[in-house]
């Protein structure tokens, strides 16, 4: 007989025509009530489970492989964050060689990670999911076979019913009925007792999944904790030195303040007020020479307060006094309502008398030797603020 393909003969192929129309014709006698079906009730209902756990082993399986591909793009996010945090921090800042070791030990814990992850969930998740093909496919030939078994007992009984009884066909059709016999239930004892230890085992795969992902999480993030911990330490003092080289730069910047300071003072418009100050040693102007303005401020009300108790910082100024500035620079006075100061004066600022008389960058005071000796406002000018520095 001639093949018709690799293993498959022409009568092999007939036979199995045969029995797909067999079971055919025996499914629609069985629906059509005309022939009676094979029940196993608590077979049925293992089925139901085993088909349950096979949907959840699957959907399982599904969303631990997002959550490692969603570590997988965590771990590439990290590692271009670190790396982007290596290649900016500049080598003399503290800690350079603490973040690249943190950079490195990073990337190696995100690693273990995942494969910690992959090899001791995924692998044995995909161990217990590789059951279900072939169980699923004996199961579906088990169906077979009892469709097989019942058309054989059906059509055993039909020619035991015949008018005419033909020994020899009644004898074929009890091996055939018990040939199909046979082969259903060694199929269905098997299933019978795998089944059920399947189902048990779903417990202990879920067990194994989970407890070796928690594990691995509580590691990972003790580890990562610990490296964030050590990063926050570096940024801390860090940020301790940024401060300390500012402190370092306003000092140097502040013992060279006079020569920073060398710029015109800010132009003032036309004065507006009028100084009469009281006479003194170092008034050089006499009051027929002393330049006037429109507005005069000719207050003599004297401040009560010590002798040489011109204090500030944690000491208390005279009533009406803001605070104390020492003068950086020589300033030659302009105009009759300015102070003439010199490097180391210091003057006790106030607040102008109204905020319209108040030029930008000019301040109005009276030089702290001229109060101790007068305690008189009335000497009081006004000065560029840019040839000063707060005491």
């Amino acid at each position: 007989m001639a093949e018709i393909g690799k293993g498959v003969t022409a009568g092999k192929l007939a036979i199995n025509v045969q029995k797909k129309f067999t079971r055919a014709q025996e499914k629609v006698l069985q629906k059509l009530g005309k022939a009676d079906e094979t029940r196993d009730a608590a077979f049925e209902e293992t089925v139901g489970s085993f088909n349950k756990q096979m949907v959840e082993g699957a959907k399982l399986q599904k969303d631990l492989k997002a959550y490692l591909l969603a570590v997988k793009t965590m771990h590439d996010a990290s590692r271009r964050l670190q790396e982007c945090l290596a290649e900016m921090y500049d080598p003399e800042w503290f800690g350079k060689e603490e973040v690249d070791s943190m950079v490195e030990d990073t990337d190696a814990n995100w690693t273990d990670y995942y494969e910690k992850l992959t090899d001791e969930s995924l692998l044995s998740l995909d161990t217990y999911l590789s059951q279900f093909p072939d169980i699923k496919a004996r199961l579906a030939k088990r169906e077979r076979k009892m469709v097989d078994f019942d058309s054989a007992r059906h059509h055993f009984a039909s020619i035991q019913k015949g008018k005419k009884k033909d020994e020899a066909k009644i004898a074929k059709a009890e091996e055939e009925l018990g040939r199909a016999q046979k082969v259903f239930e060694e199929l269905n004892v098997e299933l019978q007792d795998e089944l059920p230890v399947l189902w048990d085992s779903r417990v202990g795969v879920y067990v194994n999944t989970f407890q070796n992902l928690a594990s691995n999480q509580e590691k990972f993030h003790r580890d990562m904790g610990k490296l964030s911990q050590n990063l926050n330490d570096v940024m801390t003092k860090l940020d301790e030195q940024r401060l300390d080289n500012e402190g370092a730069n306003h000092s140097v910047a502040g013992d060279s303040q006079p020569a920073k300071r060398l710029c015109p003072p800010p132009s003032r418009p036309p004065a507006r007020m009028s100084l009469t100050p009281s006479p003194g040693p170092e008034d050089d102007e006499s009051p027929e020479t002393a330049p006037t303005s429109t507005t005069s401020v000719t207050s003599t009300s004297p401040i009560s307060t010590p002798q040489n108790a011109v204090t500030n910082g944690d000491g208390d100024l005279p009533e009406g006094f803001l605070y104390k500035v020492k003068v950086l620079h020589d300033y030659a006075a302009t105009d009759g309502d300015e102070l003439e100061l010199k490097t180391g004066d210091m003057v006790l600022v106030m607040a102008f008398d109204s905020p319209d008389e108040q030029d930008d960058g000019w301040l109005v005071g009276v030089k702290e030797s001229h109060w101790l000796q007068h305690k008189d406002i009335s000497i009081k000018g006004v000065f560029p603020e840019n040839f000063t520095q707060k005491v």
